[in-house]
């Protein structure tokens, strides 16, 4: 293999023709391949509901399949396979991976069919969100005044239950090696809690109307950056057998995106285009929601003594009837206190630390690569480049049966598109009274994994850190030799693996007999 450093050209899957391995084809279109995976897995599903009945097969199983398979960009199937792969993952550990990352959509279907019942949304992914369905194909099933639940909704719950099933039977299902079997399990249940104790908090400030900036951000923290970006990343590392450093230093990054990713999402609840974010604008101030955007904004008119802008907010947020005209008040309020500013500025420098600590771990350089250009991706503006699918061409990943010394793309950048930008960005302009706009200190929680497993949440304070410092970011650590020993495979292999290697008693595509 060339050492690092070295120069030379950059290959491609095109390059040598047809794939010859499972590393190589799921390399050239994660989501695609993802998606293949999971239409085989759901078909078995299917098949099992089918047995049972016709109506539960026709009104829930099969149109959350169709969800699941019909929509979104695959990130946290993507974040687990490059980090997989960043951290030596081959041959071997692909039909597992293929696997996880299947389980993961269906976890993320779980959580939306579940918030757009919390929320009321009526849309997701540009067309009804799947309670809507329900209520559009049973219009008389409606029980006003009864004391309970709507048909629709109910059947929605169940619905966001089956696939956490399902989610967990794929899991359950899955041969790992006994190596890292433990680790990934801890991983697994470790995010379906933070998962439910972040949507926890979400309701949670909408009831009480919070006001605390702090709150938003560990909410933020625990129900996206954790499961959206931080876990995956650190299931990808535990399936390639990653040190603990190397975990370590995914899963600080993916903590600072993933509550970036958050923020980024916030803006785009209010000033998106719902052609292009596939969601209602405005959806986030009717239903009253804690978000880090409107946080900032109350502090800072409060500092202010801005009556008129605090009224704005007061009246608007939690008003399920707001009109068009209101929601542009309310915008202007978020931009003409500075808030939407601060947010902008907070997720810069947010992925900037997110882009130091992936630097600090010794990775793959290609897969390393690809992970830089997720993290941009996640917190790139809906619509802009940055946030297209497309990543440009597909270059073979080093320990691949034909991809020996590749590495990554000649003048690829160190960080992320935007990142350096986004570090050098002033800070804040000072404004009267206390700072409103900072995060304040958190302290950091308990960890849910053992010391075995991925590190659980402790990032809450250091998101913060993150948020609050305005002293210089220090240059990123370099990937040279000396960092190579934290990148230890479990067991040695020849690169790539063999294709189509089964453990005993294990299929190839992952499942255990």
């Amino acid at each position: 293999m060339q050492r690092p450093g070295a120069t030379a050209p950059t290959p491609t899957v095109q390059e040598y023709g047809p794939p010859s391995s499972l590393c190589e084809e799921v390399d050239a279109d994660v989501p695609a391949a993802v998606g293949s995976r999971l239409e085989v897995l759901l078909q078995d599903r299917l098949a099992d509901a089918a047995a049972l009945d016709a109506v539960f097969t026709a009104d829930v199983a099969g149109p959350l399949a169709r969800f699941t398979l019909d929509g979104g960009r695959r990130m946290r199937s993507q974040f687990l396979w490059w980090a997989m792969r960043a951290c030596g993952g081959a041959e071997a550990e692909a039909p597992a991976a293929l696997r996880t990352a299947a389980a993961l959509e269906l976890i993320q279907t779980c959580a939306l069919v579940h918030d757009d019942v919390m929320d009321g949304s009526p849309r997701r992914r540009g067309g009804p969100s799947f309670h809507a369905r329900l209520a559009a194909r049973y219009p008389r099933a409606a029980s006003p005044g009864t004391g309970a639940a709507p048909f629709a909704s109910a059947a929605a719950v169940l619905a966001g239950d089956l696939a956490l099933t399902w989610a967990d039977d794929i899991v359950a299902g899955t041969d790992f090696d006994d190596a890292v079997r433990d680790r990934v399990l801890a991983d697994w249940r470790a995010m379906r809690t933070e998962m439910v104790a972040g949507q926890y908090l979400d309701l949670h400030g909408q009831a009480t109307g919070s006001r605390s900036v702090a709150q938003a951000i560990r909410t933020a923290c625990l129900k996206t950056a954790q499961y959206t970006v931080a876990r995956p990343l650190s299931l990808g590392a535990a399936l390639a057998g990653a040190d603990a450093r190397a975990t370590r230093d995914l899963c600080a990054a993916g903590r600072y995106a993933g509550t970036a990713f958050q923020l980024r999402d916030d803006i785009e609840g209010v000033f998106g285009d719902p052609l292009v974010t596939g969601k209602p604008s405005g959806d986030d101030i009717r239903s009253g929601k804690l978000t880090y955007l409107v946080a900032v904004a109350r502090a800072r008119a409060e500092s202010r003594g801005d009556r008129a802008a605090l009224s704005v907010l007061e009246s608007s947020l939690g008003d399920v009837d707001l009109t068009e005209d209101r929601l542009r008040r309310v915008r202007e309020v978020l931009s003409g206190t500075g808030a939407l500013a601060v947010v902008e500025e907070r997720i810069g420098r947010l992925l900037a630390a997110g882009e130091r600590r992936l630097a600090a771990a010794a990775l793959s350089p290609v897969a390393a690569h690809h992970l830089r250009t997720l993290l941009a991706r996640v917190t790139a503006p809906a619509g802009s480049p940055a946030h297209a699918d497309s990543a440009g061409p597909v270059a073979a990943v080093p320990g691949g049966p034909r991809a020996s010394g590749a590495q990554a793309p000649a003048g690829s950048p160190t960080t992320a598109p935007g990142a350096a930008a986004a570090a050098a960005a002033p800070g804040p302009s000072p404004s009267p009274g206390p700072a409103p706009s900072a995060v304040h200190p958190v302290s950091p929680m308990s960890p849910v994994s053992p010391a075995s497993a991925a590190p659980a949440v402790s990032g809450v304070a250091a998101v913060s850190e993150a948020v609050d410092t305005a002293r210089p970011a220090p240059p990123p650590a370099s990937a040279s030799p000396a960092h190579t020993g934290h990148m230890t495979p479990r067991h040695a292999r020849p690169p790539g693996g063999a294709p189509g290697r089964r453990r005993s008693g294990t299929t190839v595509d992952g499942s255990r007999r």
